[in-house]
């Protein structure tokens, strides 16, 4: 058996891994890093990348038939499904040689292709190679969860690993599960022609406010798709094209069903108590500091239980990068980190919603809103549909919600807001080109000051006395 001692093992080469195996190498440590299955994991291969390319064939046949507002004569798109899927598979292999096996080792890091399991505190075995680190990253990620539904492993069934690899398009796509992945496939696969049912245990979009969701699922089903929420699946029969998903509010039968209920962390083959490891059905248990039960080793990303996120993933790698290289104290904060789910309008949330807000600050909060409607450019582009809203407590954000269009991309300043501190004051002095949709940031933040100024005696006295003295 081959023996490697290094400075860093990180585990798994999906989004985190490849962060701080990439950072550490630059800074001139000695990585090793290990992936059994595909580089670049979920995020490139099965989630965010297939997911938002199969997202934008969805989007470019809906306009071929919505743009009558606007002069153009609808027409009925013909969809090519498995030409879309050829897309999707092309923006995986354009983005695939950042995440590749081989610039990783021009980096100067040490890949092997291995999965890996914990011999002892600081000792992991890959294949034939034992590696004894200074520091461990486990960076492993999460997989699909599958649901002990009676009759599910008698069906055929599809999770977000073997969806973009189907080539056929599904006459009626079935969809257990009503949360951001099983919304934004339902909309892809409803605007490239399939009929979509979404069965929902609980509530749709359940994590996000309830107002900002209810514009969603509106549009949603203005589109056609049939959304049943309270109706957890009780049994599955049928068969290949004839499958049956059994509910309390009835049964639903289509071609194809997929299975987009939530993830589990990738740690059953880790062998995570012969490194003194702890950890629980959501992931391994750390502190602050994204430290293990066993202090030399981290945990990163999904595998770590918390959000479940990219850019989450990317976040931690930047504190162990911190602590593990340079020695210095880094604590995890979540109040700014964003979320987006890229449905058609989009919908976007930092730090509180207005009930976590309230629950937390009670009469202290001030919610602003501002409407889509009243701006400029969603007007000119037919998309109204949609409000911002803003928490806030002693003049500063602690919590934005928006649906609408590019909410994923206005959210990013409430995120910048919530992290530096900032003020209302700060996103209000901010000037926006006009028109763009990036107005409806500093429009919040002039609903927020508007009660203050325009609503306010004090303010209308000293506005005449200072008339009366002017020359």
């Amino acid at each position: 058996m081959a023996r490697i001692k290094t400075d860093l093992l990180v585990i798994g080469a999906g989004s985190g891994g490849l962060s701080v195996a990439a950072g550490a190498v630059q800074m001139g440590a000695d990585v090793t890093l290990l992936e059994g299955h595909r580089m670049g994991g979920d995020c490139l291969n099965y989630g965010c990348v297939p997911s938002k390319a199969l997202l934008a064939a969805g989007h470019a046949a809906h306009a071929m038939g919505a743009g009558a507002a606007m002069g153009i004569t609808p027409v009925a798109p013909e969809v090519d499904y498995a030409a879309a899927k050829d897309h999707v598979m092309a923006v995986i292999d354009q983005i695939a040689p950042v995440d590749s096996q081989e610039r990783f080792e021009g980096l100067g890091v040490r890949v092997i292709r291995e999965f890996g399991r914990f011999t002892g505190p600081r000792t992991v075995q890959a294949g034939d190679t034992e590696i004894t680190a200074r520091r461990i990253v486990i960076a492993t990620g999460s997989s699909p969860l599958v649901p002990p539904i009676p009759g599910l492993d008698q069906v055929p069934y599809l999770t977000n690993e073997t969806l973009f690899d189907l080539r056929e398009k599904p006459d009626h796509l079935l969809i257990i599960g009503g949360g951001p992945i099983g919304m934004e496939m339902a909309q892809a696969h409803r605007r490239l022609g399939c009929e979509v049912t979404v069965i929902e245990g609980a509530k749709a979009l359940a994590k996000d406010d309830p107002e900002i969701a209810a514009i969603a699922l509106e549009a949603l089903r203005a589109e056609g798709i049939e959304i049943i929420e309270g109706a957890p699946a009780e049994r599955i029969t049928g068969g290949a094209g004839q499958i049956t998903v059994e509910t309390p509010k009835g049964a639903f039968t289509g071609s194809h069903l997929l299975i987009a209920v939530g993830r589990k962390p990738n740690i059953d083959s880790l062998d995570l108590d012969k490194a003194g490891i702890e950890a629980t059905r959501a992931g391994i248990t750390v502190d602050d500091r994204l430290r293990t039960t066993n202090r030399k080793v981290y945990a990163i990303g999904d595998v770590a239980g918390g959000l479940q996120f990219t850019h989450v993933a990317g976040y931690h790698a930047g504190l162990i990068i911190k602590q593990a290289l340079l020695g210095l104290p880094a604590k995890i904060g979540t109040a700014h980190i964003p979320w987006a789910t890229y449905t058609d309008p989009e919908i976007a949330q930092v730090g509180l919603t207005e009930a976590q807000a309230r629950e937390k600050y009670g009469q202290k909060l001030t919610v602003a809103r501002f409407e889509y409607a009243h701006n400029d450019r969603a007007i000119a582009t037919r998309q109204t549909k949609g409000l911002i809203k803003v928490m806030v407590v002693k003049g500063r954000p602690v919590g934005a919600s928006i649906a609408g269009h590019q909410a994923g991309e206005l959210i990013a300043t409430w995120s910048l807001a919530i992290a530096n501190n900032m003020k209302m004051a700060g996103i209000s002095a901010m000037i926006a080109p006009y028109p763009t949709i990036a107005e409806l940031n500093k429009r919040v933040a002039g609903a927020y000051f508007s009660p203050k100024l325009f609503d306010n005696l004090t303010v209308k006295r000293v506005v005449r006395l200072v008339q009366k003295l002017l020359p």
